[in-house]
């Protein structure tokens, strides 16, 4: 992330459309802020990692964070910007959350008119919190390596997701013994090799249907065995099938 950065004191609560691979550059808030994508799929990068979200899922961004946002499809991302000491959630790190369907429409009606005031809004905004309250975090992100041997790992996974080599043999290739990345995964990253390979995957993989790519072709680039194996991870992992993702609301 770079050093200068804007800030905007006030999250805006909008809905914003951004064309695809367009981005919003490094900024930060004095207040929290949710994000949620109506379509498409968004990004939300931090030096400490990137977290994605396709729209069964919002991105919650603590009050302070420096962070910048990227589209991924035609992304309609709707914001809603929170006081710093109103956290439903106690979060104090950019999570990643299931949204019912419920949730996905309070927040969209939010945001439809966001200059709205009276009473009904109070009673919208008093629900949608209560939701947020109940909604469950999902693991999804990609922590960003620091040591240089991670950094050198990762990088060759996430350029090439279809290549199958073992953390040894990656190891290999970048002048680092296994058993050393592998503690260096759990240490710094907080997961180990595998769940951050399929992590990496699966960004690809959320990238690539948004730009209506075919599934087989995604779970062939993306390095799953085969298209089946791909399916059963992407449900489990969001739920739906990645053959409806772009028929999704």
């Amino acid at each position: 992330m770079p050093e200068a950065v804007r800030h905007t004191p006030k999250a805006p609560t909008h809905v914003r459309h951004l064309a695809a691979g367009e981005r919003i550059d490094a900024h930060r808030h004095d207040d929290h802020q949710i994000v949620l994508p109506g379509s498409g799929v968004v990004a939300v990068t931090t030096e400490a990692g990137t977290w994605f979200a396709p729209g069964n899922r919002a991105i919650w961004v603590p009050a302070g964070t420096v962070h910048a946002h990227r589209a991924h499809g035609r992304l309609n991302a709707h914001f809603v910007g929170l006081p710093a000491d109103e956290n439903p959630l106690h979060l104090d790190a950019p999570t990643v959350l299931t949204v019912s369907p419920l949730l996905r429409e309070l927040i969209v009606e939010y945001t439809r008119v966001p200059a709205a005031t009276g009473p009904e809004r109070g009673r919208l905004r008093a629900v949608l919190l209560d939701q947020l309250r109940a909604s469950p975090q999902q693991p999804m992100q990609l922590p960003t390596p620091t040591d240089p041997r991670l950094v050198a790992v990762c990088a060759l996974v996430h350029d090439h997701p279809a290549d199958p080599r073992t953390l040894a043999a990656l190891g290999a290739a970048t002048g680092a013994g296994e058993r050393t990345l592998s503690r260096l995964f759990r240490a710094e990253l907080g997961m180990t090799f595998p769940q951050w390979r399929t992590q990496s995957r699966l960004y690809h993989a959320l990238r690539m249907l948004a730009d209506d790519t075919p599934v087989t072709t995604v779970a062939h680039r993306c390095g799953w065995s085969s298209t089946s194996a791909f399916i059963d991870v992407f449900r489990r992992s969001f739920g739906y099938t990645p053959g409806t993702h772009n028929r999704r609301p």
